[in-house]
């Protein structure tokens, strides 16, 4: 066996916990989310000789983390659903801690991470896609007023036309 990390990702932090192979804790540390803050978390890392490293797929705060370790070490990212959390207070070190412990014992199963052309050539695809979502919005508004509009018009209209008939 060798050493794992488990990592809680947030959005101004990263709760790390690094296991043995005992399953004994070495290091349980707070590192930031900035560039300079994850280049320490992975000298950390490597400075303890950790070969595994877990993490929960929590929105999008994982990927600037996947992206500075995945050169130097084997990630496994982790679907929260999946990776059940014991009863009682949840705190980010009992997460970290929990993770490190399921990947020890092969607890988890790693959701899909696809290579970085792959990444890019969505990101691009989405770029393009939300203008034209913004578009459908728009009109969408205008049609909504207009229909507002006109209906304002008409109920106005018969009124005036049905006291007139009186």
């Amino acid at each position: 066996m060798d050493k794992v990390c488990g990592l809680d990702v947030h959005k101004d932090s990263v709760f790390a916990c690094i296991k043995d192979e005992k399953e004994e804790i070495i290091l349980e540390k707070r590192f930031g989310t900035l560039t300079s803050d994850l280049d320490n978390l992975r000298d950390v890392l490597l400075k303890h000789c950790v070969c595994r490293v877990v993490m929960e797929s929590t929105g999008t705060y994982w990927m600037p983390v996947w992206r500075v370790l995945e050169p130097d070490f084997d990630l496994t990212l982790a679907n929260p659903y999946l990776v059940k959390q014991l009863p009682g207070d949840k705190t980010d070190k009992r997460d970290a801690k929990w993770l490190a412990t399921c990947m020890q014992k092969g607890l988890i199963r790693g959701s899909f991470v696809p290579d970085e052309d792959l990444q890019q050539l969505r990101q691009y695809s989405r770029r393009y896609s939300y203008p034209s979502k913004q578009i459908v919005r728009v009109e969408q508004r205008i049609d909504n007023h207009l229909q507002r509009c006109n209906t304002m018009y008409i109920r106005r209209h018969t009124r005036r036309k049905s006291t007139g008939n009186n």
